[in-house]
């Protein structure tokens, strides 16, 4: 049942997503035709009065499909309420109102994170360290048999103990032992195993295994203060987060060929909200809200197919004083779009092949 929660949020976000680009649409009056979630093959569709709802059967995505499109429409070419018809500000609007959406959405999601859960008062610290997740199959964590869930209870026989310093401990003994077998006793659900770990050096001579950490044990809450502190603590939390992903997208690109084999796709992202469900249902608060925010960003990047591809045609035309050859555009957006949907699906084989093993 945990796996049903994090494809449920992919889902949602993707209609939060393209509720944005419908609504700024149809707020301004422009026609739309189509809103589906997912690409490729219909699986059930409904016809409203002016626009066609369907579920497709590729879901990497969504679209919201505009009479400018669609050859087989009745409206006319010169209607003034087409998109293309529009000035170039209010279809910028359009485009980047997807994007904006998914933004407000993930501070939303604080808010009712805040509002439901309660606010974060204090730690009840368990033995030892706590694996979320292993970053790559060939870390040498994964090589080890380190798996994601995994507490880590010992290093070389010293015990972590129940505090905030145990994090620290056991990344100051990685970090200070390249090349140097360490001795892990982990917790593996009603099991202990014993496990030795070789940490590898990377670039700036630090020592890694190739794992996230955390502290092992739950957050005790307490209820709010009111209104003003749920809006201010969503604020804080929503900016630390959006500034953690920028950094993240910023280190993947300077550093891409060590980062790479972190990027997941669908499966990948499902499998990780699984195990923090499992762990917790109230971690799919901060899970969502993460999601949320790489889309954002994700469409706002200027690559052909995605938002911000079509936010840089918008610009090119308002610095010229009039569009790019029709060719030009959907050449460009369709090569975009078919090497999208391979970065789908190689991500989706890569992560199952992952899993299976």
């Amino acid at each position: 049942m945990a796996i049903l929660a994090p494809i449920a949020v992919l889902a949602i976000l993707i209609v939060v997503h393209e509720m944005g680009h419908f609504l700024a649409a149809r707020l301004q009056g422009i026609h739309v035709n189509r809103f589906s979630l997912g690409f490729g093959p219909v699986i059930w569709k409904y016809q409203g009065p002016q626009t066609e709802y369907a579920i497709r059967a590729i879901p990497l995505g969504g679209f919201v499909g505009f009479p400018d499109d669609d050859p087989d429409s009745e409206i006319p070419l010169d209607d003034p309420d087409r998109l293309q018809n529009r000035p170039v500000l209010d279809r910028a609007i359009v485009i980047s109102a997807g994007v904006i959406a998914n933004l407000v959405f993930a501070y939303l999601v604080f808010v009712t994170q805040f509002s439901a859960v309660g606010v974060p008062n204090g730690f009840n610290y368990q033995p030892g360290v706590l694996v979320p997740q292993v970053v790559s199959q060939e870390s040498p964590a994964a090589q080890a048999g380190i798996k994601s869930g995994d507490v880590i209870l010992q290093v070389n026989g010293q015990p972590l103990g129940s505090s905030e310093s145990a994090i620290k401990t056991l990344t100051d003994t990685i970090n200070t032992s390249p090349n140097q077998p360490l001795e892990f006793m982990v917790q593996r659900g009603e099991q202990q195993v014993d496990v030795q770990v070789v940490p590898q050096p990377d670039t700036d001579g630090k020592a890694r295994i190739g794992v996230q950490l955390l502290p092992n044990g739950k957050v005790e809450y307490r209820r709010p203060n009111g209104v003003i502190e749920v809006i201010s603590l969503a604020a804080k939390a929503f900016q630390d987060m959006f500034l953690r992903t920028i950094e993240g997208f910023g280190t993947l690109i300077t550093n891409f060929s060590q980062m790479a084999d972190q990027v997941s796709g669908p499966v990948g992202i499902v499998a990780q909200g699984a195990n923090l469900a499992n762990s917790d249902l109230t971690n799919l608060f901060p899970f969502t809200a993460i999601i949320s925010i790489n889309l954002a960003i994700i469409n706002i990047l200027p690559l052909p197919a995605l938002d911000g591809g079509q936010l840089v045609f918008l610009l090119l035309e308002g610095l010229r004083g009039k569009p790019l050859p029709n060719r030009i555009q959907e050449n460009v957006m369709q090569t975009g779009l078919v090497l999208l949907l391979g970065l789908g699906i190689f991500l989706i084989i890569r992560d199952t092949v992952v899993l299976s093993r």
